[in-house]
């Protein structure tokens, strides 16, 4: 933001999305360095490759005492002493250098993972910012190393009421209206159906959030899973260098006009001077065609030295930072194919246009390889060579047009220095009325569009394909919801890889430092519950926040961060990838052509990825025999702060207190013991059912592994317990177990050391009751309740 008018709306920088900072020292190394005056390419990619989207020029600054940035200080922080306490057993190959992380599938394979965001292009045109975010998080699969193969891929969708039909307009006068939140939905939906099922990758897991604060911009997280071999040709597969010599060329789809200015477009926040050309135009088949030709036909004849994805920036991007790997590069930007006459020479050059990769290719190489590609109806193209020169030189038509010093492109940027402002919030119990319509409130909770059935989403998606499904999107009879998803991406071998999603967005203007560490506590537990060992999961971390040069955001941002490193570092999860959007605000006009903003709450998406030894010790949430035995592991507080249940008293009008609550609390100290003791459990096979409890507390761990299968159950709420604490709380670090009662007392001896409740049975009654004493608090059937669940998204 430059400045702000009289109405106070800002005033943005322009499609370069340059700070005044930077122009100074663009400036100055031109005139003293290069002594001319620069190109409008040059500056365009000077703008590319500083923008916030590229290099996280948050995350790198200076903030207050992390004097090295809280990137380093406590995400990779975080990870390297992890690492290095683990020694021989650190499960980690590859993280923060490359497109994805990676960590040991088995002796012969890695997997990879990576996790993205297309907001900003998903808020213009859904469909369109959608695909391309997942056909985009492919490419980071395919880039990562030599080429990992794509095996699953994931989503996360943050929206507003899709019910709300009231306008708001990026400019006065009530023109410009932005996009309502149906449309923005039901094309997000669409856009990664059509990049998931046409591409061939099974897209298995994912959630949908609700708040009315993400009207303004979507978030739109996208993130795909590979596995690649460990080594090719006795070589790491992992690492990967151009060579000076070797070829550019370029792999895939050809240049357009669409994706101009993407990644500092999605730098700022979205007015209406966004340009809608900032969005790429997807093509899946285009890339699954190249895809397929790299991963399975070239990559193991080791025709490439390097290869990466056109992604943000383009070619700008894309052959900028290869050509770190040898000390420069040489383009010939009229060779690059395109997909019509007329682009100007930095259009082509920065262009998002889709389906693209970059190859470093040894000359000798070259004739073998373009033969393979077109073979396999592949276009490749030779557009320049890498150098050691130290410079970044394009030439169109054999005229120069750019010749930068390399170092300067990448490392010239000013460093940051940033100050929060801190601003804790108060928090203190909620002193609920003493009277509470239970029975009604347990079955309204189940038609809450956080709680509710999202399998109209689930079920658009190809989630068989590939033949690896272990753990579905969808469990029992009754098609409940899933936390976690299992696959076996080797169909000969026994072992599946378990992935998971967790956030809390409505905790984090209580407690941002909680917000963040009841993400990592829940995706942790998700596949702890699947089965997955503790010492076999990583994590993935993806900051979306707001107005992010406002001290008090960045003080929300800092406490987050902070906790990331020590929840991380207590239950030795490591992260191995992610990635952060700091602007993601709408600054338009209401219905009456009034100013406004609508900022995002900061949210930080957790993801967990893991390795599962078998496929036979998955478990599911669902109730399996009438009969077993229900427990409650963990311990519940009065922690009610952000809940979902709290957020129903005051929709129903039952509670009008100024008191927030309590936030969930991460005990990581107790909660470790806890989880160590779940795996062992597992181990002995003494769990026939697991569910996390998480959103919802008690009453959703027990509605839904309920409605699964249709079973019914009965459970007594012990009486030195607050009723509507101990079912609707979303205290951490818990589990709702079930367990073949013939193994009660084995299952009782080994949690003795753990806090653990007996409540009650699963029955064939077809109801859930909750009983307190004699009293029966509770009772719904199961019918009801799984049409209260189904209610709200009845024929989408």
């Amino acid at each position: 933001i430059d400045h702000y008018d009289d109405n106070k709306q800002p005033v943005f920088r322009g499609p370069l999305a340059l700070e005044r900072p930077y122009l100074d020292v663009i400036i100055d190394y031109f005139k003293h360095k290069e002594h001319r005056h620069p190109t409008d390419i040059e500056l365009e990619s000077l703008a590319q490759t500083w923008s916030e989207h590229c290099k996280h020029t948050i995350f790198a600054a200076s903030i207050d005492e992390v004097v090295d940035g809280l990137y380093r200080h406590y995400i990779k922080g975080a990870t390297a002493k992890i690492r290095a306490s683990r020694g021989e057993d650190d499960p980690c190959v590859s993280v923060f250098v490359d497109n994805s992380g990676a960590i040991i599938f088995d002796d012969e394979y890695l997997v990879t993972d990576k996790v993205e965001t297309h907001n900003s292009p998903s808020a213009l045109d859904p469909f369109g910012g959608a695909i391309t975010g997942i056909v985009g998080v492919n490419r980071d699969t395919v880039g990562f190393g030599l080429g990992a193969k794509p095996v699953l891929n994931r989503y996360g969708y943050c929206f507003a009421d899709p019910g709300d039909y009231v306008p708001i307009y990026r400019s006065p006068g009530r023109q410009n209206q932005a996009l309502l939140p149906r449309r923005i939905m039901d094309g997000v939906i669409d856009g990664v159906r059509v990049g998931g099922n046409c591409s061939g990758i099974p897209t298995t897991q994912g959630f949908m959030v609700f708040d009315h604060r993400y009207k303004g911009k979507p978030l739109v997280f996208v993130g795909t899973v590979g596995l690649i071999p460990r080594f090719i040709d006795d070589l790491p597969s992992h690492e990967k260098k151009a060579k000076a010599g070797d070829y550019i060329v370029m792999v895939g789809g050809r240049v357009g006009l669409d994706g101009i200015h993407g990644a500092t477009f999605s730098s700022e926040a979205l007015t209406g001077g966004s340009p809608a050309t900032a969005v790429q135009i997807g093509d899946p088949i285009t890339q699954k065609k190249f895809s397929d030709c790299l991963v399975k036909v070239v990559r193991d004849l080791k025709l490439y030295d390097s290869i990466t994805d056109n992604g943000a920036g383009g070619l700008s991007c894309s052959v900028a930072e290869m050509a770190q790997e040898c000390g420069g590069c040489l383009v010939e930007l009229d060779k690059v194919p395109t997909k019509y006459p007329g682009m100007a020479p930095w259009q082509i050059w920065i262009s998002e246009s889709q389906e693209r990769m970059t190859l470093a290719v040894p000359p000798e190489n070259w004739e073998q390889l373009q033969n393979l590609l077109s073979s396999q109806g592949v276009e490749g193209t030779i557009i320049g060579r890498f150098t050691d020169t130290g410079r970044c030189q394009v030439r169109y038509h054999d005229q120069p047009i750019m010749d930068m010093d390399l170092d300067f492109l990448h490392n010239g940027l000013p460093a940051k220095v940033l100050q929060t402002k801190s601003s804790p919030v108060v928090l203190s119990p909620v002193a609920l009325p003493l009277q509470l319509p239970v029975n009604d409130l347990f079955l309204k909770l189940f038609s809450r569009l956080n709680i509710c059935s999202r399998s109209f989403v689930s079920t658009q998606y190809d989630y068989e394909v590939q033949g690896g499904s272990v753990l579905k999107p969808l469990i029992g009879r009754n098609r409940i919801d899933n936390f976690a998803t299992v696959v076996r991406p080797l169909l000969d071998k026994p072992r599946g890889v378990a992935v998971s999603q967790s956030l809390y967005p409505s905790y984090s203007e209580l407690d941002p430092y909680a917000m963040a560490a009841a993400g990592i506590d829940t995706a942790i537990r998700n596949l702890l519950a699947v089965g997955c060992p503790l010492e076999r999961i990583a994590l993935l971390d993806n900051f979306c926040w707001c107005s992010s040069n406002d001290p008090g955001r960045l003080w929300q941002l800092k406490e987050s961060a902070r906790a990331c490193y020590e929840i991380a570092v207590a239950y030795g999860t490591p992260f191995i990838s992610g990635k952060d959007s700091m602007f993601n605000d709408f600054c338009g006009f209401d219905s009456d052509d009034q100013p406004i903003t609508i900022s995002v709450p900061p949210t930080l998406l957790i993801s967990s990825l893991g390795v599962i030894p078998h496929v036979d010790r998955v478990r599911s949430f669902a109730f399996q025999e009438a009969g077993d035995l229900l427990y409650l592991i963990g311990e519940t507080g009065s922690e009610l702060g952000g809940s979902e249940f709290l957020a129903l008293l005051r929709d129903e009008k039952l509670f009008a207190g100024e008191n927030r609550g309590i936030v969930p609390q991460v005990r990581a100290g107790d909660f470790r013991a806890i989880y160590e003791q779940i795996c062992s459990l597992l181990e002995q096979g003494l769990c026939r059912s697991l569910y996390p409890l998480a959103q919802g507390g008690l009453a959703v761990a027990l509605g839904k592994s309920s409605m699964a299968h249709g079973m019914g159950t009965t459970i007594k709420v012990p009486g030195n317990k607050r009723l509507e604490h101990y079912l609707f709380a979303e205290s951490l670090g818990r589990f709702l177990v079930s367990i073949d009662p013939r193994k009660r007392q084995v299952f009782e001896s080994a949690a003795a050391a753990i806090p653990c409740d007996y409540l009650g049975t699963v029955n064939k009654s077809g109801h859930l009751e909750v009983l307190q004493g004699e009293t029966m608090y509770v009772d719904v059937s199961i019918k009801e309740l799984l049409a209260a669940y189904q209610q709200p998204f009845a024929g989408f």
